[in-house]
């Protein structure tokens, strides 16, 4: 091959990227052909969140778009010439009279409302139908903030199919055995958290990636370590669509996003406080102290569990806090009167006035100000940007990952522990402006997270003050210093409800010390 021929082959592959319709679009002609995300996304190579984000707004770049633009093309292309089959029209016999349709007003009757006593505490009874957003056909139940229908068999979504022509019957479909579906007063009450129940340990794909890599690296533990650690981001994106399967709502992977969660400068940060502890007893009692210092196992692991948005942020003002919806406030936090005994809530903060605080920070002064605590006043809400939330969003993730680790501790496998160590703290810290995470863009998923871990530690230390020891650090997310018989309170171990000790060592003087130095300062 000459240089020309290169450079000819290098300019045949430019040129003008294939067209996409408008995502509202890619969306109908994927439900109407009855594909899931999951099997568009297995034949683009690609995952099933990323798929989410270009139905949201995302462009694909690259071959992969074309690629996607001739999947699209060709299903509007095979629902088109479905249409065409059924509007033609029939020419033998007399034309049937047709069936009375359905007003509006009709259709949106319910045909079974569940009472409000059978719901989950996501579920609310709507008293006015709302638009499911999942088939956008009249819905009486709303899921964490969002309507939907809870049975299955109500959805239109597996059921969406092209329509036909008016007033013209499609032809008769080939005879199949009808779905059993349970009269009105029959239907089954939903399950409590059902969208986590009867789901396959997800656990399998930890273990096939720790056994293939050890096996590439023939048993070198080192070698094989490092490179699950190189794959750690893409392997959790992987198990996450993984426990997804049978979630019953979807999130947004790549919504609009405020500019408070956009960072000011390149190398800067946002306008959220995630109220990170960093805090030091100014006064202890008299006398010498052993003091110990604790280590919270998997502290990101567990702070997982949090209340997260599902879709796109939305903005309110001079509203209460409701605890259905979670993102980003705008408060004014209360006054601390605890700092010589506990650190406060909101983190070390020299500037007073309004600050954005997270969706945790906000519940741990709500419940602070309550009056099982009374600790401090409720904090002052000025503005929010919030959206439907559940607690149980990455509850199997976390489950999945919390497994493999215990099952790691009990077989002294270092090389899982690192292994899922590195998948649950590079999701967190990827998921916001990252250029190593282009599956997930929630950077107010990435703050409610850490600051869920900071409330965690302020918890424990609350607990180990209400128990009698004494507080003498704490900081970040997974270090607290407490004088007293911490076993008495704490569980010692290495896994995620245990701490293991860190260090020992003394601080303040004993009696006779102090007693030394009066004397010699009275001789002097």
């Amino acid at each position: 091959m000459s240089d020309f021929d290169a450079i000819d082959s290098l300019l045949a592959e430019v040129g003008p990227e294939a067209e996409l319709p408008e995502p509202a679009e890619r969306v109908r002609l994927r439900e109407q052909a009855r594909l899931s995300k999951t099997q568009v996304a297995r034949a683009l190579g690609v995952s099933p969140s990323t798929v989410t984000g270009w139905e949201t707004g995302r462009e694909p770049s690259g071959e992969v778009r074309t690629r996607y633009a001739y999947l699209l093309d060709g299903l509007r292309a095979k629902l088109d010439a479905a249409l065409d089959t059924t509007a033609e029209p029939t020419t033998t016999g007399a034309e049937e009279p047709e069936e009375p349709q359905e007003s509006p007003a009709q259709a949106a009757e319910p045909t079974d409302v569940p009472e409000a006593d059978d719901l989950d505490d996501d579920v609310e009874v709507l008293a006015t139908a709302e638009p499911c957003v999942l088939c956008g056909h009249p819905a009486r139940t709303r899921v964490a903030g969002f309507a939907q229908h809870l049975d299955p068999a109500d959805c239109h979504t597996a059921q969406a199919a092209p329509a036909a022509a008016p007033q013209k019957p499609a032809p008769a479909p080939e005879p199949t055995a009808p779905a059993a579906r349970p009269r009105p007063s029959q239907s089954p009450k939903p399950p409590t958290r059902r969208a986590f129940q009867d789901q396959p340990d997800a656990t399998h794909l930890i273990t096939q990636a720790v056994q293939a890599a050890l096996a590439e690296h023939k048993g070198d533990i080192e070698a094989a370590t490092a490179a699950l650690l190189r794959r750690a981001i893409p392997d959790a994106m992987r198990l996450l669509d993984d426990t997804r399967k049978g979630a019953r709502y979807d999130i947004i992977a790549h919504p609009w996003i405020p500019d408070i969660l956009r960072k000011q400068t390149a190398k800067g940060a946002d306008q959220i406080w995630e109220a990170r502890p960093k805090w030091t007893r100014h006064e202890l009692p008299s006398g010498r102290h052993e003091v110990t210092a604790l280590d919270i196992n998997g502290a990101y692991l567990s702070a997982l569990k949090t209340h997260l948005p599902l879709g796109q942020l939305e903005h309110s003002a001079g509203f209460d806090h409701d605890r259905r919806r979670a993102g980003v406030h705008l408060i004014t936090p209360p006054a601390w009167e605890h700092e010589a005994v506990l650190p406060n809530p909101i983190g070390n903060r020299d500037e007073p006035g309004p600050l954005w605080v997270t969706e945790p920070t906000l519940r741990l002064l709500l419940r602070l100000s309550g009056p099982k605590y009374g600790l401090c006043d409720p904090p002052e809400i000025h503005e929010s940007y919030t959206s439907g939330a559940t607690e149980n969003l990455l509850e199997k993730f976390r489950i999945a990952l919390k497994d493999a680790r215990d099952t790691a501790l009990a077989d002294g496998d270092e090389v899982t522990l690192e292994y899922v160590k590195a998948m649950y703290s590079k999701f967190v810290s990827t998921m916001g402006e990252s250029n190593y995470n282009r599956e997930l863009y929630r950077p107010d998923w990435m703050h409610i997270i850490r600051s869920q871990a900071f409330a965690n530690l302020w918890m424990k230390a609350y607990k180990a003050h209400d128990e009698g020891l004494t507080v003498v650090r704490a900081m970040g997310t997974d270090e607290l210093h407490v004088i007293g018989d911490w076993r008495q309170v704490f569980a010692e171990g290495r896994g995620v409800s245990e701490v293991k000790l860190k260090d020992v060592y003394d601080v303040g003087r004993a009696a006779d010390d102090v007693a030394a130095d009066d004397v010699n300062d009275e001789e002097g």
